[in-house]
Protein backbone atom coordinates (compact mmCIF):
# COMPACT_ATOMS: atom_id res chain seq x y z
CA UNK A 1 0.00 0.00 0.00
CA UNK A 2 2.41 2.26 1.01
CA UNK A 3 4.65 1.62 -2.35
CA UNK A 4 1.43 2.30 -3.75
CA UNK A 5 0.72 5.36 -3.01
CA UNK A 6 4.08 6.77 -3.19
CA UNK A 7 4.10 5.57 -7.22
CA UNK A 8 0.73 7.42 -7.34
CA UNK A 9 2.35 10.85 -5.78
CA UNK A 10 5.41 10.35 -8.42
CA UNK A 11 3.43 9.98 -11.07
CA UNK A 12 1.40 12.86 -10.56
CA UNK A 13 4.11 14.92 -10.06
CA UNK A 14 5.76 13.98 -12.74
CA UNK A 15 3.15 14.64 -15.28
CA UNK A 16 2.28 17.73 -13.48
CA UNK A 17 6.05 18.89 -13.75
CA UNK A 18 6.85 17.95 -17.31
CA UNK A 19 3.53 19.43 -18.25
CA UNK A 20 4.56 22.79 -16.36
CA UNK A 21 8.29 22.50 -18.72
CA UNK A 22 6.34 22.24 -21.95
CA UNK A 23 7.64 18.77 -22.55
CA UNK A 24 6.49 15.50 -24.01
CA UNK A 25 7.49 12.19 -23.05
CA UNK A 26 9.50 11.78 -25.58
CA UNK A 27 11.81 14.84 -24.84
CA UNK A 28 11.71 13.84 -21.53
CA UNK A 29 13.42 10.48 -22.00
CA UNK A 30 16.15 12.21 -24.23
CA UNK A 31 16.64 14.74 -21.53
CA UNK A 32 16.61 12.26 -18.79
CA UNK A 33 18.21 9.35 -20.39
CA UNK A 34 14.96 7.35 -19.35
CA UNK A 35 13.14 5.21 -22.16
CA UNK A 36 9.71 6.69 -22.88
CA UNK A 37 8.31 3.27 -21.85
CA UNK A 38 9.48 3.71 -18.71
CA UNK A 39 8.25 7.39 -18.07
CA UNK A 40 4.98 6.47 -19.64
CA UNK A 41 4.62 3.81 -16.39
CA UNK A 42 6.14 5.73 -13.55
CA UNK A 43 2.94 8.56 -14.76
CA UNK A 44 0.73 5.97 -14.69
CA UNK A 45 1.85 5.43 -11.23
CA UNK A 46 3.04 1.22 -12.02
CA UNK A 47 6.71 2.03 -12.49
CA UNK A 48 9.22 1.31 -9.49
CA UNK A 49 12.05 3.83 -9.37
CA UNK A 50 15.46 3.44 -8.06
CA UNK A 51 17.59 6.45 -7.19
CA UNK A 52 19.62 6.67 -10.13
CA UNK A 53 15.77 7.55 -11.75
CA UNK A 54 14.78 10.19 -9.66
CA UNK A 55 17.90 12.35 -9.45
CA UNK A 56 17.53 11.50 -13.79
CA UNK A 57 14.27 13.12 -13.89
CA UNK A 58 15.35 15.92 -11.01
CA UNK A 59 18.31 16.78 -13.31
CA UNK A 60 16.20 17.11 -16.72
CA UNK A 61 13.28 18.67 -15.25
CA UNK A 62 15.67 21.25 -13.05
CA UNK A 63 13.54 20.94 -9.78
CA UNK A 64 14.70 19.45 -6.38
CA UNK A 65 13.43 15.51 -5.57
CA UNK A 66 11.18 16.51 -3.11
CA UNK A 67 9.31 17.87 -5.82
CA UNK A 68 8.21 14.81 -7.17
CA UNK A 69 8.21 12.88 -4.28
CA UNK A 70 6.34 14.33 -1.96
CA UNK A 71 2.83 15.87 -1.43
CA UNK A 72 2.81 19.81 -0.64
CA UNK A 73 1.04 20.36 3.41
CA UNK A 74 1.56 22.98 5.56
CA UNK A 75 0.84 21.12 9.01
CA UNK A 76 1.92 22.89 12.17
CA UNK A 77 2.57 19.46 14.05
CA UNK A 78 4.28 16.66 11.67
CA UNK A 79 5.35 13.09 12.45
CA UNK A 80 7.03 10.73 10.14
CA UNK A 81 7.12 7.12 10.90
CA UNK A 82 9.45 5.53 8.71
CA UNK A 83 7.76 2.22 8.95
CA UNK A 84 5.33 3.98 6.53
CA UNK A 85 8.21 5.84 3.98
CA UNK A 86 8.70 4.46 0.34
CA UNK A 87 12.48 3.33 0.42
CA UNK A 88 14.46 4.40 -2.59
CA UNK A 89 17.26 2.11 -3.34
CA UNK A 90 20.17 2.13 -5.54
CA UNK A 91 22.84 -0.64 -5.10
CA UNK A 92 24.94 0.53 -2.33
CA UNK A 93 22.30 3.03 -0.52
CA UNK A 94 18.65 3.06 0.94
CA UNK A 95 16.84 6.78 1.55
CA UNK A 96 14.02 7.56 2.73
CA UNK A 97 12.52 10.91 2.93
CA UNK A 98 11.41 12.31 5.93
CA UNK A 99 10.76 16.07 5.22
CA UNK A 100 10.91 19.09 2.73
CA UNK A 101 11.10 22.05 4.33
CA UNK A 102 11.01 25.58 1.95
CA UNK A 103 13.41 27.98 4.19
CA UNK A 104 13.22 31.79 2.70
CA UNK A 105 15.47 31.03 -0.71
CA UNK A 106 16.01 27.55 0.15
CA UNK A 107 14.70 24.28 -0.05
CA UNK A 108 15.73 21.65 2.30
CA UNK A 109 14.97 17.74 2.00
CA UNK A 110 15.66 15.50 5.10
CA UNK A 111 16.54 11.72 4.50
CA UNK A 112 17.15 8.91 6.85
CA UNK A 113 19.68 7.14 4.41
CA UNK A 114 21.49 3.71 4.88
CA UNK A 115 24.58 2.44 2.83
CA UNK A 116 25.52 -1.26 2.76
CA UNK A 117 28.82 -2.94 2.51
CA UNK A 118 31.15 -3.92 -0.23
CA UNK A 119 29.19 -1.37 -2.77
CA UNK A 120 30.16 1.78 -3.73
CA UNK A 121 27.38 4.14 -4.54
CA UNK A 122 28.66 6.52 -7.67
CA UNK A 123 26.89 10.15 -8.59
CA UNK A 124 27.77 12.29 -11.56
CA UNK A 125 26.35 14.76 -9.52
CA UNK A 126 23.13 16.93 -8.98
CA UNK A 127 22.36 20.46 -8.27
CA UNK A 128 22.54 22.07 -4.67
CA UNK A 129 24.44 20.49 -1.79
CA UNK A 130 24.52 17.01 0.41
CA UNK A 131 24.91 17.27 3.86
CA UNK A 132 25.66 14.25 5.95
CA UNK A 133 25.72 13.22 9.62
CA UNK A 134 26.84 9.96 10.18
CA UNK A 135 24.72 8.08 13.82
CA UNK A 136 26.76 5.01 12.82
CA UNK A 137 29.71 2.56 11.26
CA UNK A 138 31.98 4.63 8.86
CA UNK A 139 31.74 6.21 6.05
CA UNK A 140 33.34 7.20 2.84
CA UNK A 141 31.82 10.19 0.83
CA UNK A 142 32.46 12.60 -1.54
CA UNK A 143 34.84 13.24 -4.33
CA UNK A 144 35.83 10.18 -5.90
CA UNK A 145 39.68 10.55 -5.48
CA UNK A 146 40.25 12.15 -2.12
CA UNK A 147 36.72 11.27 -0.11
CA UNK A 148 36.20 12.38 3.38
CA UNK A 149 35.96 9.63 6.45
CA UNK A 150 33.02 9.71 8.80
CA UNK A 151 33.22 8.36 11.70
CA UNK A 152 29.67 8.18 14.16
CA UNK A 153 28.84 11.97 14.50
CA UNK A 154 30.99 13.51 12.42
CA UNK A 155 29.64 15.54 9.71
CA UNK A 156 30.21 16.85 6.41
CA UNK A 157 29.06 19.26 3.49
CA UNK A 158 29.86 19.63 -0.15
CA UNK A 159 29.02 20.89 -4.06
CA UNK A 160 26.56 18.03 -4.87
CA UNK A 161 26.71 19.11 -8.46
CA UNK A 162 30.26 17.60 -8.57
CA UNK A 163 30.84 13.27 -9.28
CA UNK A 164 30.82 11.91 -5.62
CA UNK A 165 30.59 8.61 -4.10
CA UNK A 166 29.00 6.66 -1.20
CA UNK A 167 31.49 3.59 0.45
CA UNK A 168 31.32 1.91 3.73
CA UNK A 169 34.75 1.20 5.97
CA UNK A 170 33.65 -2.18 6.99
CA UNK A 171 29.72 -2.86 8.12
CA UNK A 172 26.76 -1.09 7.35
CA UNK A 173 26.17 2.67 7.76
CA UNK A 174 23.25 4.76 9.50
CA UNK A 175 23.61 8.51 8.88
CA UNK A 176 21.12 11.53 7.56
CA UNK A 177 21.22 13.37 4.56
CA UNK A 178 19.94 16.27 3.90
CA UNK A 179 19.68 18.03 0.79
CA UNK A 180 20.13 21.97 0.31
CA UNK A 181 18.82 23.40 -3.18
CA UNK A 182 18.02 26.82 -4.31
CA UNK A 183 14.25 27.69 -3.95
CA UNK A 184 13.82 28.52 -8.19
CA UNK A 185 15.99 25.12 -8.56
CA UNK A 186 18.66 26.96 -10.08
CA UNK A 187 22.60 25.91 -9.55
CA UNK A 188 23.36 26.80 -6.21
CA UNK A 189 25.89 29.83 -5.34
CA UNK A 190 29.74 27.71 -5.04
CA UNK A 191 31.90 29.31 -2.10
CA UNK A 192 29.19 29.80 0.01
CA UNK A 193 29.82 28.94 3.94
CA UNK A 194 30.07 25.24 4.56
CA UNK A 195 31.80 23.24 7.37
CA UNK A 196 33.81 20.34 6.05
CA UNK A 197 36.92 17.87 8.59
CA UNK A 198 39.97 19.74 8.45
CA UNK A 199 41.91 16.54 7.19
CA UNK A 200 41.28 13.75 4.22
CA UNK A 201 41.92 10.04 4.07
CA UNK A 202 42.33 8.65 0.94
CA UNK A 203 40.95 5.61 -0.32
CA UNK A 204 41.60 2.08 0.21
CA UNK A 205 42.98 0.53 -2.78
CA UNK A 206 41.03 -2.22 -3.91
CA UNK A 207 42.59 -5.54 -4.44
Amino acid sequence: MVREQAGRVLGANLRALREQAGLTLSALARESNIAKGTLSQLESGTGNPTIETVFSLSNALGVPVSSLLTERTDPDVVLVRSRGLEVLSSNAVDLRMLRRMDVTDRVLELYDQRVRPDEVQHSEGHPGREHVVVTSGQLRVGPPESPYELGPGDYVCFDARRPHVYETVGGPVVSVLMLEYPADAGPPTLGGSCAVPASRKQPREKG
